[in-house]
């Protein structure tokens, strides 16, 4: 588990994970899951929320099921715990073009609450929740991502013909790399990026963020489908969350 230090996103083209990555990734997230019990432990010595309202946001494809575990451990850690309630995420077939939904999702949430909220979100759920970072700080607190390629060559990918098809989305059309360049900056909002070099569904290079004062990245070993049960990974996110609303500190490992 590393660090890195301010990483540019080369304007190279960036190789989609190979064949044999994408093909583990399946038998990988069930072992990354099954490993959830033995590193129970650590999972709940992990440091204490303060009650404020996370929305945790679901990757291409997934809906609310896929984040239960995670929302339940939040949960468990003192935080209101929210699903996001807008079915599978199919991009913007099902915010619109402008995230209408999700923008309003996130405006009633802080309302509710009567604070700012955090935002988790897995792979594309992850883009969406930079999104909302950037364009709303006045409703989010901060933003932690999960594999979620929100920059570089949108084409580095394994599941392109899939993603396409589904989304309705075509990667190669000028206004989608615009988009996908346009998000190099980082939201103004403490935002931290966990990544895999060993992902096997997106290009980690797609995963970086242009590291500031309150921008990070945080590699962990794992794979793209079982990042949201990957101890590691669940560790860092508690511990970004745990970080109090002003003072914010980049990560590091093994903080008491």
């Amino acid at each position: 588990m590393t660090t890195v230090p301010s990483p540019q996103i080369p304007d190279a083209a960036i190789p989609a994970p190979s064949k044999a990555l994408a093909a583990l990734e399946p038998f990988r997230a069930v072992a990354e899951f099954a490993g959830l019990w033995m590193a129970a432990p650590l999972l709940l010595a992990a440091p204490r929320g303060d009650g404020h309202c996370v929305l945790v946001l679901p990757g291409f494809g997934a809906g609310d099921q896929s984040t239960h575990f995670l929302r339940r451990y939040l949960s468990y850690l003192g935080y209101s715990s929210s699903k996001w309630a807008l079915g599978h995420n199919l991009g913007y077939r099902t915010l619109g073009q402008s995230e209408a939904r999700l923008r309003q999702r996130v405006e009633t949430l802080a309302a509710t609450s009567g604070q700012k909220i955090s935002l988790v979100g897995w792979s594309l759920g992850g883009v969406m929740a930079r999104h909302m970072g950037r364009d709303h700080p006045e409703w989010v607190r901060r933003v932690v991502t999960l594999c979620a390629p929100f920059t570089g060559d949108p084409t580095a990918t394994s599941i392109r013909r899939f993603y396409e098809t589904v989304s309705g989305e075509n990667l190669d059309e000028p206004h989608s790399r615009a988009a996908w360049q346009a998000n190099r900056a980082p939201p103004s909002v403490p935002t931290t990026s966990i990544y895999s070099k060993s992902d096997g569904v997106t290009a980690w290079q797609n995963c970086l963020e242009i590291e500031t004062a309150t921008a990070e990245n945080v590699e962990v070993a794992g794979s793209h489908l079982g990042m949201l049960h990957n101890v590691v990974a669940l560790g860092v996110v508690a511990d970004r969350l745990a970080q109090p609303e002003t003072g914010w500190k980049p990560y590091a490992a093994g903080r008491s």
